[in-house]
């Protein structure tokens, strides 16, 4: 009887909130934890700048620690930081005693997140970055807590009110943590001249290292490629042409120089039948072909190509070098899924036509 009456007292304790409650209630937590945030943004003062140049100076790499949830959020800085040129990674308090603490190197500058400042397992790392003679950086709440006062430069948080309904969980000040550590690794990324080309070498998988690749990297090199001279008959070129495998629907042309005209595909020849024009196919393919195609440059960044497939809702897309000579083809089966990224981030920055 005892040992079934507390969890029949928990269950009667539990809330049902209806849809306009919950959201009430979220949206209150978000404008909260907003607030919070923009408070630290008037906060931040010469002493981030400190900070700045001690890890904008250093030799080594940048160290992030922290304990609990704000250890987490310093492994998402920590990630931040080495994808945007600064180098970084994350120590965890505890395992820094077993071990950890041979990562640190006098050339390195340790980042500590604490709100509170006396989180006891990153106090107890305060001798040792004292030994190691590191500079450290704090994010905290205030210069006078324990961590604040061992610090070489403190970001002061301020008080910051958690929003959870009972005003403990970790969740502003997370938020705030957070915000700070992206202004350090966005400021630092900034400063250290971070190019597209530097991100593309961060970041060489996924949908995202594809937009930032070259042409040269994703094309049809021109050993697979429908290549033939524009003086010659429609016919000549279809049986000239014949590709074993996969072959792609477009057909490049050049002149006696070796210089793009054209391009013929497999929907103009349909055209022409259509119009039951067979005489076409014994004139010289330049008179129906598509003259001066679109193309781009070898080195075009392969987002930029897969915008123009998107914008003008080509099959395929030429890559020329600088004499306009034909060096390979972009086909859009090659980078369907990257199209249909460029296709919504079109639609979305296109005027919306009225109802």
């Amino acid at each position: 009887m005892s040992k079934e009456a507390p969890r029949r007292r928990s269950a009667s304790a539990k809330k049902t909130l209806s849809a306009e409650e919950q959201l009430r209630a979220a949206r209150e937590i978000v404008r909260r934890e907003a607030a919070g945030v923009w408070k630290v943004s008037y906060r931040l003062d010469s002493a981030f700048c400190e900070g700045i140049k001690l890890l904008f100076t250093c030799k080594g790499s940048a160290i992030i620690t922290g304990m609990g949830k704000a250890g987490l959020i310093g492994q998402k800085i920590a990630a931040t930081l080495a994808s945007t040129g600064t180098r970084a990674h994350f120590m965890h308090p505890a395992e820094a005693f077993h071990g950890d603490l041979g990562r640190i190197h006098p050339d390195d500058v340790v980042v500590m997140l604490t709100q509170s400042g006396e989180t006891a397992e990153v106090v107890q790392l305060l001798p040792s970055l004292r030994e190691f003679g590191v500079p450290l950086v704090a994010i905290t709440a205030s210069r006078t807590s324990t961590v604040g006062r061992a610090a070489t430069v403190v970001i002061e948080l301020g008080d910051l009110e958690e929003v959870c309904s009972l005003g403990l969980a970790p969740s502003t000040s997370t938020t705030a943590m957070l915000a700070v550590g992206d202004a350090i690794a966005l400021v630092l990324s900034k400063m250290r001249n971070f190019q597209a080309d530097d991100f593309a070498r961060f970041h060489p998988g996924g949908a995202l290292g594809r937009k930032l690749s070259r042409v040269d990297d994703i094309m049809r090199p021109l050993a697979e490629c429908r290549l033939a001279s524009d003086a010659l008959s429609v016919r000549d070129v279809i049986v000239a042409c014949t590709k074993p495998g996969r072959r792609s629907g477009a057909i490049m042309l050049t002149d006696k120089a070796g210089r793009l005209t054209g391009l013929f595909t497999d929907s103009d020849l349909a055209r022409l039948f259509e119009r039951r024009d067979e005489a076409a196919l014994d004139r010289p393919i330049r008179d129906v072909m598509a003259a001066r195609p679109t193309t781009v440059p070898t080195g075009t960044r392969v987002g930029d190509a897969v915008g123009l497939l998107a914008q003008w809702k080509f099959s395929e897309l030429p890559v020329v070098d600088r004499s306009g000579r034909p060096i390979g083809l972009v086909d859009v089966t090659d980078v369907v899924g990257l199209k249909a990224e460029a296709e919504t981030e079109t639609a979305a920055k296109s005027p919306k036509k009225a109802a």
